[in-house]
């Protein structure tokens, strides 16, 4: 029966076979890259927007550094960290799905990002960077896809400096039961209904709230980090806990 559980995972609420999962969670994203600036937007009320500034003023980056952004998708933090690290930084926005990654390299170029920003198609999990390499990490809701999430933890510790910190901006679990309750509305009933009618892909988007519910706890990906070997780790709940901000950083 063990070996059993070790061969499968979660997608959404359904249990499939490990090695299938990036395959299933590619095509979520093949499908809802054109439309995913938009829905984030209409999701959230534009509220991703503060989140992810929240995120960017608690990054500590400055001018020559060099930051990973892993699951960058269509680039939203990858643009304001080319304006913090300056011609001479670097930032590499990463993305194991090749329609998000040509989104985000599209959106930025159109605002003018080429010199300091590079693009890689990478796995989390197994990260295709050498040792001590970046001053910052971020992934912005991107770990509850990733398969092995305890790997995917220990890749980005391999990769940071020392001295580097680590920022995983992810939906979490709401602090009120009553603020859950009108969550789990929102997420199984409204969700795909916009998924529908924005993206004509209702199941997309049910995959989304599913995977959500699915993802651990502020407590429990707190103790991940830990095991892993950051240090300092730490969160801070965002809108009542519909999202969290985790740090870690390693010495």
């Amino acid at each position: 029966m063990q070996d059993d559980q070790q061969k499968t995972t979660d997608f959404g609420f359904k249990e499939i076979p490990k090695d299938e999962k990036v395959k299933a969670v590619a095509n979520v994203f093949h499908s809802v890259a054109a439309k995913y600036d938009i829905m984030n937007d209409l999701m959230s009320g534009g509220i991703h927007r503060i989140w992810k500034r929240h995120t960017i003023s608690q990054s500590g980056v400055r001018a020559g550094n060099k930051v990973l952004d892993i699951a960058g998708g269509t680039g939203d933090l990858t643009l304001q960290f080319s304006r913090l690290v300056g011609s001479q930084g670097q930032v590499i926005l990463a993305d194991i799905n090749d329609s998000m990654l040509k989104v985000g390299r599209d959106k930025l170029v159109n605002k003018g990002v080429v010199g300091n920003v590079q693009f890689v198609q990478a796995n989390a999990e197994e990260l295709p960077f050498p040792d001590d390499t970046f001053d910052c990490i971020t992934i912005a809701f991107g770990l509850r896809n990733v398969t092995d999430k305890s790997k995917a933890l220990a890749s980005m510790y391999r990769v940071l400096k020392p001295g580097g910190r680590l920022l995983v901006l992810e939906f979490s679990k709401p602090e009120s039961q009553s603020l859950s309750a009108i969550y789990d509305q929102y997420s199984f009933r409204l969700l795909p209904l916009m998924g529908k009618v924005i993206a004509n892909d209702s199941e997309s988007y049910r995959y989304l709230a599913e995977s959500i519910r699915m993802h651990p706890d502020q407590e429990t990906l707190k103790g991940m980090m830990d095991e892993v070997g950051f240090e300092r780790t730490s969160y801070q709940n965002l809108t009542g806990g519909i999202v969290a901000l985790h740090k870690g950083f390693k010495f």
